[in-house]
């Protein structure tokens, strides 16, 4: 058996599509005896009005493993938006975590022992996207889930990197701050 995974955290930004479809999920993965499995079961319990959180299914009836929740960063109030945080993007997430599974990432030999916790962004402006394309949404959660594990993973970035690149990195809204743009 692959060594005990106590809690991992990692992110990601996969972009590009048209606008709000971009993915920025944040996880944290770990032994469902430990840490994450104590907060798994209760934000499950604690169901929050405007902020369901709900299990990463492949459709109704199929839940993946690693058991992975879904928690959204936006208020959901809009049947339309749930729908397409609750169809497109849980389907998404769903199939990123099983990429990572398929790609080594998650240690297949403890599935059914660890857990993850997806914060989950998705534009509230996606409701005003015209013709939206589904596919698209969905290659890019995908992909973002999937790179979110593996950063997780991989504990990346890591403190050499961060320290190398510190003075070099600037965060995309600060700069927008200082060029007046907000």
């Amino acid at each position: 058996m692959s060594e005990k995974i106590i809690m991992r955290t990692g992110e990601a930004l996969v972009a590009g599509g048209p606008p709000g479809t971009a993915a920025e999920p944040e996880v944290v993965i770990g032994a469902l005896d430990g840490p994450v499995g104590t907060a798994l079961a209760t934000l499950t319990g604690d169901q929050v009005k405007g902020h369901s959180r709900v299990y990463a299914l492949l459709n109704t009836d199929i839940m993946v493993r690693p058991v992975t929740l879904c928690v959204s960063k936006v208020t959901v109030d809009d049947p339309k938006y749930t729908n397409i945080l609750m169809g497109t993007v849980q389907y998404a997430i769903a199939n990123g975590v099983l990429d990572a599974v398929r790609e080594g990432l998650l240690p297949k030999d403890q599935v059914n022992d660890l857990g993850i916790i997806c914060s989950v962004w998705l534009a509230p402006t996606i409701v005003s996207v015209e013709n939206l394309d589904h596919k698209v949404l969905f290659d890019i959660h995908r992909e973002g889930m999937r790179k979110a594990i593996k950063k997780a993973m991989k504990n990346e970035p890591s403190i050499d990197w961060l320290l190398e690149n510190q003075d070099q990195i600037v965060h995309k809204y600060y700069q927008m701050g200082l060029d007046g743009k907000i």
